[in-house]
């Protein structure tokens, strides 16, 4: 490293404790109480997502392009997906319920779709599970051109309470193109209602007058939505480089900065941007230092765990550990691992009956029990 560079990364990392919010973040805590799990459903090599039909039904994307249905530990295929794009992050996603979900009613994938020759983008579909098989299969939105970049897919699904559909895709590796342009899909969270058309008042309209599906922009790689329980506001959470992970709440059309600002830096050690704050850009509420990677996020929202309501729960691919942020007034005050050398956590999700669910890679689903 040159002396200049070597400068540079002093001053940046020194800018970094300096944050608005940040001037003393919580170090990284071990759990005070030792907490078991329980394996729900195993066998899942890479299970990217997860969702509820009932507090005994549990569906579970694999990434490798297969969906499971779960019932008191037995896993059954499902059939009827749309042909899955497998390349590099990308393959198949996130899975969610419309929020008034009944038999019959619709549920929601996203995955990675396209083809070897030309590449390939993140999609969201729309289908009917009839026992074992996907039914109606409806394409909603597809996020464009293709490339044959493997990374940055997102992507994450949710609802909030008047019904909006959000999810998320990442810049497909095309951070000097795609975040910071709100005509250009990826690095950007977007809206629709259920049945996949837009809402006249998302925030951004395209060329020709129309309403755009784009919501926010200048993301990265969004892995985590959630609903939070008392505010019915969106979180998120997305990937930085080397740094620079985030939490922030989701606005209509904001600016969240990457990669014009970020507290990250490349994965060599070079600098991004010598910039952390613009005027129109959003702070993020959090950022980890150095990188958990993190993927999957759910508030705890129930009597279950003493102590955790209202807490929220990550997980981290690269420390493979379920985290527990304690948040107050939108602040970061202390952070835990949960459930630590547990694999690759790839998702989490609040079960009907309170309990926390955790999907590890290499394990598949575990049931968070309570300290006795």
């Amino acid at each position: 490293m040159n002396c200049r560079v070597f400068v540079f990364l002093m001053v940046f990392f020194l800018a970094l404790s300096a944050c608005d919010g940040q001037e003393h973040p919580p170090k990284l805590d071990h759990a005070t109480m030792v907490h078991a799990h329980q394996l729900v459903a195993g066998g899942i090599e890479i299970p990217w997502g997860m969702e509820f039909i009932s507090p005994e039904e549990l569906l579970v994307t694999e990434k490798s392009g297969e969906l499971y249905y779960i019932k008191k530990g037995v896993k059954k295929k499902v059939s009827g997906l749309p042909k899955v794009y497998v390349n590099g992050q990308g393959g198949l996603l996130d899975i969610a319920l419309d929020p008034a979900f009944e038999r019959n009613s619709h549920l929601y994938l996203t995955l990675s779709t396209g083809n070897s020759n030309h590449g390939g983008n993140t999609a969201l579909y729309r289908a009917v599970l009839h026992e074992y098989q996907l039914r109606e299969l409806t394409l909603l939105y597809r996020a464009e051109p293709d490339t044959k970049k493997g990374q940055h897919w997102g992507s994450r699904i949710v609802f909030d309470r008047k019904g909006y559909l959000y999810f998320s895709i990442g810049d497909r590796g095309e951070r000097d193109v795609n975040p910071q342009d709100v005509e250009r899909d990826g690095g950007k969270i977007y809206r629709l209602y259920p049945d996949g058309s837009i809402p006249e008042d998302n925030p951004f309209q395209r060329t020709d007058g129309t309403s755009s599906a784009v919501y926010s922009y200048g993301h990265r790689n969004p892995q985590g939505l959630s609903l939070h329980p008392e505010t019915g506001k969106i979180w998120s959470h997305e990937h930085g480089p080397r740094g620079g992970d985030e939490i922030n709440i989701v606005e209509a059309g904001k600016n969240y900065g990457w990669p014009t600002i970020t507290y990250g830096i490349n994965y060599i050690g070079t600098p991004i941007t010598d910039k952390t704050r613009q005027p129109g850009m959003e702070q993020p509420l959090y950022y980890w230092l150095p990188s958990i990677a993190p993927s999957g996020m759910a508030f705890s929202s129930s009597e279950v765990y003493q102590g955790w309501k209202g807490n929220l729960f990550v997980g981290s691919l690269k420390f493979q550990y379920l985290e527990r942020l304690v948040i107050r007034e939108n602040k970061v005050v202390k952070r835990e691992k949960i459930l630590e050398n547990i694999g690759r956590v790839r998702d989490v999700k609040e079960g009907p009956d309170g309990y926390l669910y955790v999907a590890a890679e290499g394990k598949g689903i575990l049931k968070l029990l309570p300290n006795q």
